[in-house]
Order: structure tokens, then sequence, then C-alpha cells
């Protein structure tokens, strides 16, 4: 019998009544055998989501020497699900255990970390299956990285012996033993992991939207439903802002080819989204897939006569970033210039002026330019690389919108091109290109 993993994100736990739906959902299909779960999510508009009120508990902790202040929203939220759930489950003897623990540990990855392991205690009642707590079989390097051989025998392990399985998704153990979180939303991977691990024919992403949208609804009204990406496609959209999955979930099950499919927890029934590895991935005629992005960014612009002659040159100016912990998004480059586009987040006033110093003492070059509030756009699509004239459709589309463009970055791959306009000129410029290749 083929396998499917299936993740259920925040929303999908975010109460009893969601959680039975969830319940049906697993048991109506067999081969649904290995869940990851997210912690509790919002319930409401203006609700605080498990995770979120833990990070506020290991303050707490801090602060007072015990979480008991931070702990009390936690354990009165589970209270409150398992009583919706109307199941005979002692919550409040793990929930006493998890406060002790942290306690003890007083770690903000292990803090972070309990609201995906109770949920899991919870669903795994539920179901009447298996609890496999991914503190015992995510295994993380000294450097931080996934042990990848190390876990996935140690996942395949502890699954070989049950025909249902819940896991805790967000975290594992590191090289010391201690509790260790991946990066928000890293449940997703979490989940990617699990199904490399058990070798599954489907990777299932539950979560609140019914797959990925050709732009994002808050600036497009009912933008285009995308039915299938490309493991490529979904690493440009994501990375550039479209959030339905972790950009780096992709990894674990890349190599294995096994398909992932988004769907809705509230609209099962949707078709959703299904992301295919290259091999299996027809595209579908269009030129364009999809068009996401992110606002504030800042842009270090480099002049220097004969730069490309210059050996090392480009080496000495990234040098100077790895010096002050800074990672670069693109380099745009010319003859005698190029171009380091970095998420303003990075770059405080004191730490700016270090880089150009740096840059300045390294490389003395000609001119050094700052641009600020930058917003990049991404339009993405493997139909590109075969169709004539996509650049000219999307530099006249932006032009008609009276946008100017501040940068320009293609991809070797043809695949995606991405540019440069002002913050205040990012709502504009995706409806411009979104109406070009999709229609108003």
């Amino acid at each position: 019998m083929a396998i499917k993993v299936c993740k259920f994100g925040g929303t999908s736990m975010a109460d009893g009544t969601i959680i039975n739906a969830v319940k049906n959902i697993i048991l109506s299909d067999p081969e649904r055998r290995y869940i990851v779960v997210s912690a509790p999510g919002k319930r409401y508009s203006g609700d605080t989501k498990v995770t979120d009120l833990l990070y506020a508990c290991h303050k707490t902790l801090l602060e007072d020497g015990v979480c008991r202040r931070g702990f009390e929203p936690v354990r009165a939220r589970f209270i409150s699900i398992v009583r919706e759930l109307n199941v005979d489950f002692d919550i409040i003897s793990i929930l006493n255990e998890t406060e002790k623990r942290i306690n003890e540990e007083k770690n903000e990855d292990f803090t972070a970390s309990r609201g995906e392991y109770l949920c899991a205690q919870v669903v795994a009642n539920v179901l009447g299956a298996k609890f496999i707590d991914s503190e015992n079989v995510v295994f993380f390097k000294a450097n931080g990285q996934l042990d990848g051989e190390k876990t996935y025998k140690a996942v395949r392990e502890a699954c070989s012996d049950c025909a249902l399985a819940v896991l805790p998704g967000f975290y594992g153990q590191d090289a010391d033993g201690k509790v260790k979180t991946f990066s928000r939303g890293g449940s997703d991977i979490s989940g990617a992991i699990v199904a490399r691990a058990v070798q599954a024919s489907l990777y299932e992403n539950w979560t609140d939207v019914s797959g990925f949208l050709a732009c994002d609804p808050r600036i497009v009204d009912s933008p285009k439903p995308i039915k299938k990406l490309s493991y490529k496609e979904l690493r440009e959209l994501s990375y550039m802002g479209a959030n339905v999955l972790h950009s780096d979930s992709i990894f674990p099950v890349r190599k294995a080819n096994i398909p992932i499919r988004i769907k809705n927890t509230f609209r099962p029934g949707d078709a959703g989204t299904e992301i295919l590895p290259s091999s299996r991935y027809m595209p579908d005629g269009s030129t364009v897939t999809g068009v996401a992005g992110k606002k504030n960014f800042t842009v270090i612009f480099i002049e220097k006569s004969l730069m490309n002659a210059e050996i090392g040159f480009i080496a000495k100016v990234l040098g100077v970033l790895a010096r002050e912990n800074i990672s670069v998004e693109h380099i745009p480059s010319g003859i005698d210039t190029m171009s380091l586009v970095i998420a303003s987040e990075q770059l405080t006033d004191f730490k700016l002026q270090r880089v150009i110093e740096g840059i300045q003492s390294e490389v003395s070059p000609d001119t050094i330019r700052i641009i600020e509030n930058i917003a990049l756009i991404a339009t993405v699509g493997q139909g590109m690389n075969s169709s004539v004239g996509t650049s000219a459709r999307l530099f006249n589309a932006i032009a008609a919108a009276n946008i100017n463009i501040k940068m320009i970055d293609q991809g070797s791959s043809e695949m995606n091109i991405i540019v440069g306009v002002k913050n205040e000129d990012y709502e504009k410029c995706i409806k411009a290109i979104y109406s070009e290749f999709f229609g108003a």
C-alpha cells in the first residue's frame, strides 16, 4: 500500500473542533499513516499562536526564575482543546511535566518546541496512534545542519512497527543532546523529513488555503490558483514571499522525487496545488506561473574602473560582509559595477557605516552609493525560458504603469526575472505584472 505523510499547520490545530475535522480527514484515507503537527495557531483575529505564547513564556522564565506566569496561557489553551475534544486524556499530568522541564532546561528552543510536543500528544490520543517524539529521531550536527543519514534511519525505524503515528514538527536534538528548533514554519521541513525517511508516495501539507495562488490576494483580487508547480518554481516563489510552504521543505523530498500536495483543512475537497520533481513536471503552456515579492531591501552600488581586471575584487567585497555576518540576496553586476542587495533588517546605521568603510578600505572604489527602501519582485515560470519576448512584455507593463525600475536580475536558468522598485511602487508593480500575464 502507498504511504502518505501529512503535515497539519497551526490553524489546523487551533481548537478541538478543528482537530476533530482533521481526525476525519486522516481516517478517511488509510494511506495517511504518518502525521506531523504544528503547535496550535490562532483561533480568531487577535488571538495569539501557542508558539508565540511559549517565546513569551521563556522571557518570563528569565525574569522570574520560573515559567509559571508565562506558562499559564499555554496550560489553559491545551486544557480547553482537550475539553472540546471530549476525550479521556490526562493532559494535566503532561502539562505539569512540561512546565517542570521548561524550568529545568531554561532553554529557549526547548520552551518554543513544547507547542508541537503537546499538540502531537493530544492528536495521537485522538487518533489512537503511536506518539513518536522528534527529539529522539531528528538530529542536528554540531554546525546546526540536519544530520540526514542519522535522522532518516531513526525515523524509519521508529515508524516501521506502527500503522499510524504522530510526530511533532519544528524540532529535533542537537549534537549536545539538547532540543533544537528549525526556523519558524519549520514543521513543513519536519514533514518532508518524515516523508523522505519512510519513502512516502506523497507528502500532503494541510494548511488554511487551497494551495498557491499566482500572486498575493491582498494585492490582486481573486488571483488565479496554481494547479501544478515544479520544485524549482516553488523554491523561487516561497523564497520571494509566497509563504504557503517553507522554502527549505523541498530539500528532503526532492532527492527522493516525492511530490508535495498543498491541501486546505477547511475545504478538503479542493484540489490544491501539486508540487512535482522536474522529471514528472509538465508545464501547462503558461509563460508565467506566479509573481511574488518582498519589501525593504538596501542596495549598495559599487563602481570602479577596470573592476573586471582586478583579481579577487568580488571576494574582497563579500569578505567585508562575511565579517559583519551579513548575507546577500542578489549581486547584479556590470563590467565596472556591482550591486549588493541586502535585506534592510540586517543593516543598522552603525553596521552599514562599517560595511561602507570596509569596502572602501579593501577595494578603493570610485563610487559607493546607497539606495534604500527597495522592493524586489520576482516573475517566475519554467515556460519563460522558451517564450520569446517575455522580458519585453514585463518591462513594457512596468513602464506603462509609470514605475521606475531600480534594479534588474535574471537567473541563468531563465526561469525568473527579478526587478527592484521603490517600496511605494510595490503593489502597483505586482498588479501591472499580473495583469500583463494573467489578465486583469
